[in-house]
């Protein structure tokens, strides 16, 4: 399993909040080490989601609308 970003994004989205509100709420005095998670460039680590997906509105029950499974098809495996 690994985190969609791209759902990160669109639910930040979603709710009005842009990456340096959600830096700021994170703690963070600047967007880019929001902005690295968000992209892909810094692995998001399980504390940093759950309180993301907390200023986003999800409770921790909630974190699995996070998450893509990457496990292949068995129909791709020959």
């Amino acid at each position: 399993m690994t985190i969609n970003l791209r759902r990160l994004k669109a639910e930040r989205i979603a709710k009005g909040i842009t990456q340096d509100q959600m830096a700021s709420r994170m703690g963070w005095s600047t967007r880019t080490p929001y902005a690295k998670r968000e992209n892909g460039f810094v692995s998001i680590g399980a504390d940093e989601l759950a309180k993301m997906a907390t200023i986003l509105g999800f409770s921790r029950d909630e974190l699995g609308i996070f998450f893509t499974n990457d496990v292949p098809n068995k129909e791709r495996i020959h």
